[in-house]
């Protein structure tokens, strides 16, 4: 969830001064964008990993400063729930086995920390919503131990200024209020990254979000929620809900929420940066003693720590980032739309997917956004969000399809194109995109597959039917077979 920020408050003279900072922030970004030589020579790729922790029945284990104890490998780090951890793995190339790579360092990774980590009674799992989460779990005692968590509840519950409601009516209806950002832990993802230069960002963003829907309606994992059967991935509504800042008042008034689709297609990265810190004000006004102009002018490259940190408080599905890396700049796109799992495998095919379509996209002649409005892509993205492998989307040429047909007949040829271009062979593409095309076919994702193993429980209660096909899915995740086999 970013860097870490110590226990502090603020007052309004912090937040005057943060706001002028983050401006300076951003004048100089802009001009780093014009003149400074970004690292844009070999682009690489990185993967995160959120996980859900659970004891031996299933349920959730509130212990993850133990586990990270444990494990004692810097790549895994705390989230925001006590039940929560993820895993960062090295960035590196597609070209030359970088998927295969990929697969078998996280295989590695997780396998090592979840021996460590079962030593103590608890067990790692990929999925999107823990489905054996209870109101418990979502209380203020189940924050993670580091201060910037609990800092930023109390922010965003002060700027909305009343609790939160959590409504969301799906196959089933949840509706509940909660007096912490708690719900925002239920809600765990993958972070595909891909680096790209300040010239080709916006092509790269647009093809991402034109194809949110699509990654969702393929790879949905988040099913249940508190008990309930409510969208194929339920932590689409669920984040949206959790951390929004806004009262009923200020919703009517066309107020822009923190966890933001967006609304346009962009011509170039800094609209996504400006937009930022025109539309929202700051929640940890944190301000750091750089002069970021100082610092460029002598040569040298700027933190633009507030801007960053301001960024890291704006939870847009495809996230701008701005970073250093051997004293250079970078820019990468960070796509957050999908939960991890069920497998490791599955996991690095909605990868391959993902960065093989977008390259396809972003390098065509004709660019697909200027084909099709962003409210359609919007529209997709929340439509596959509650139907999943069922849902029908909006594309360009075709009108109103199947998601899964759209994949089959026209997005894994482009795929497997933009892997070439990344140097994937055509054996490694084949590996992994065949995946998606046997999810598509079978009708078959994690959701889906949940949804229909509860299904043949459902005359048992609710709680033991879900810890019951929890367990079967943590077997199966540990055998690595793609989730459209089982």
């Amino acid at each position: 969830m970013g860097d870490d920020v110590a226990a502090q408050e603020f007052t309004p003279a912090d937040r005057t001064r943060y706001r002028e900072k983050v401006r300076r922030c951003l004048d100089v970004f802009e001009r780093m964008l014009r003149e400074s030589a970004f690292d844009t020579d070999d682009p690489w790729t990185g993967i995160e990993v959120e996980l859900n922790l659970v004891d031996e029945a299933g349920d959730p284990a509130l212990r993850n400063d133990e586990v990270l104890d444990a494990i004692a490998d810097p790549g895994f780090q705390t989230e925001l729930g006590q039940f929560n951890i993820e895993l960062n793995l090295p960035p590196g190339p597609l070209a030359d086995g970088g998927l295969t790579a990929c697969e078998e360092r996280l295989r590695t990774s997780l396998n090592a920390a979840e021996e460590r980590a079962a030593a103590i009674g608890a067990h790692q799992v990929m999925i999107g919503i823990l489905p054996t989460l209870a109101p418990e779990h979502l209380t203020a005692e189940a924050i993670s131990a580091n201060p910037r968590y609990r800092l930023l509840s109390e922010q965003i519950l002060g700027a909305r200024g009343e609790d939160i409601m959590i409504d969301i009516h799906g196959v089933e209806r949840l509706q509940t209020t909660v007096d912490t950002i708690m719900p925002e832990a239920a809600c765990t993802s993958t972070q595909f990254h891909v680096q790209v230069s300040p010239e080709r960002f916006a092509s790269h963003w647009n093809a991402s979000q034109a194809i949110a829907g699509v990654q969702i309606a393929v790879g949905a994992n988040a099913p249940y929620l508190l008990g309930k059967h409510l969208w194929a991935e339920t932590r689409i509504p669920l984040f949206e809900q959790a951390t929004d800042t806004r009262a009923e008042e200020l919703k009517a008034q066309g107020v822009r929420p923190r966890v933001w689709f967006g609304e346009r297609w962009i011509t170039s990265v800094f609209d996504l940066f400006e937009e930022n810190v025109r539309y929202f004000p700051a929640l940890l006004p944190v301000i750091d003693e750089e002069d970021p102009l100082t610092v460029l002018e002598a040569g040298g490259t700027p933190n633009l720590s507030e801007l960053r940190l301001h960024n890291g408080t704006i939870y847009r599905w495809n996230r701008p980032v701005y970073d250093i890396s051997g004293g250079l700049p970078h820019l990468r796109v960070e796509n957050r739309i999908l939960a991890a799992g069920p497998t490791v495998v599955d996991t690095v095919a909605n990868a391959a997917f993902y960065f093989g379509l977008v390259r396809a996209l972003a390098e065509n002649e004709r660019p697909l956004w200027s084909q099709m409005s962003f409210s359609a892509a919007e529209e997709n993205f929340h439509a596959a969000a509650e139907h999943g492998i069922d849902a029908e989307v909006y594309w360009p040429g075709v009108g109103r399809v199947r998601a899964t047909e759209l994949v089959l007949r026209r997005l894994l040829p482009l795929a497997h194109e933009g892997l070439a271009a990344w140097g994937v062979s055509a054996e490694e593409a084949h590996r992994y995109l065949d995946l998606i095309e046997q999810r598509c076919l079978a009708g078959t994702n994690g959701a889906a597959w949940f949804a229909r193993q509860m299904q043949q429980r459902r005359d048992e209660d609710r709680y033991d039917a879900l810890r019951a096909v929890l367990g079967d899915y943590r077997a199966r995740m540990h055998d690595n077979q793609p989730v459209h086999t089982w």
